[in-house]
């Protein structure tokens, strides 16, 4: 309820930003200009890895169990402050809606600059279509690592768990990728991201299938059947075990193509397309993308209530 209120206000300090601060300082430390081999390169990003991890889980049981001594009270307080930093819906939706925003002023130039704050591609030459889609293609892929993953582990192990995920994903984002100076040193955190994404990736993406299957009865811009069938096609096109699981379906939902390819640091990446070509992007795909996210997330969390209840009371 905390997320869905007030999101994420620059104003507040947030715990995520703790984490990439704890990234940056341990990779200043660890990696050299001076290039190890491929195996040492690997073995220090196990360690920041690890560190990582541990640091966030020490930290975080500590407060939790500081503030249980405390009181019933403080406890559940504490507990509902850390789940309402792991989660990111509303935050992920204020963020696309300024590029819906921009588009819709004909700003294609604030648009891109709005668009480059959530995406790690160059965004400098794209066109309006291709903004849309990327917007778009975040919101998706985000539906899976910033909002139902994060319910899950918390669902699971509390906000300790919540957090750690949030580490490894916050790690990935940040040295996960196949470049030069990542190609091994940040294995260790995009392996991890992988595994821990590889359930809940599929589970957000029969969620969003079954989301898309209620909002069409409805309103005719979803398409359950649709839905499926790409995600069923789809939802391996790419090299990442889950990068495809959410935004084929989303594709398939909305009757739109996404990816393609996309530059990242001023080189290509060839990427194949997802979707069905059935009709041109428009701007308002980027708000029925977020009500996809938030019925998935309405979705998920009546389950894990579901579940809960279900534990107590057998």
């Amino acid at each position: 309820m905390l997320d869905l209120l007030i999101g994420d206000p620059p104003s507040l300090p947030h715990p995520v930003r703790a984490v990439g601060a704890l990234i940056s300082g341990l990779e200043k430390r660890l990696y050299k200009e001076e290039r190890d081999s491929d195996e040492e390169n690997f073995a220090r990003g196990v360690i920041l890895t690890v560190i990582t991890v541990l640091v966030t889980a020490i930290t975080f049981l500590a407060a939790l169990f500081g503030a249980y001594y405390a009181g019933k009270a403080v406890f559940v307080a504490v507990e509902a402050v850390m789940t309402f930093y792991i989660l990111a819906a509303k935050n992920l939706k204020d963020e696309a809606y300024k590029v819906y925003e921009r588009i819709a002023a004909d700003d294609i130039k604030g648009a891109r600059y709005c668009l480059s704050m959530i995406v790690g591609r160059d965004t400098a030459s794209l066109d309006k279509d291709a903004v849309i889609r990327a917007a778009v293609e975040t919101v998706a892929e985000n539906t899976s690592d910033g909002v139902i993953a994060p319910l899950l582990y918390t669902a699971l192990g509390g906000p300790a768990l919540g957090m750690c995920y949030k580490a490894v994903n916050t790690m990935d984002s940040m040295i996960g990728y196949r470049s030069e100076r990542y190609e091994y040193f940040g294995k260790a955190a995009a392996r991890a991201d992988d595994a821990l994404n590889l359930l809940p990736s599929r589970l957000a993406a029969i969620l969003m299938i079954a989301g898309s299957y209620i909002l069409g009865l409805f309103c005719t811009d979803y398409n359950g059947r649709r839905a499926f069938s790409v995600w069923r096609r789809d939802r391996r096109s790419q090299k990442s075990p889950n990068a495809c699981q959410t935004e084929s379906t989303a594709a398939g939902a909305l009757g739109i193509r996404l990816l393609g390819d996309a530059s990242y640091g001023g080189k290509i990446v060839t990427k194949p397309f997802i979707g069905d070509d059935t009709r041109p992007v428009e701007a308002m795909d980027i708000k029925r993308a977020a009500v996809l996210m938030f019925i998935t997330e309405a979705l998920c969390t009546a389950a894990i209530l579901l579940a809960a209840l279900i534990l107590i009371f057998r």
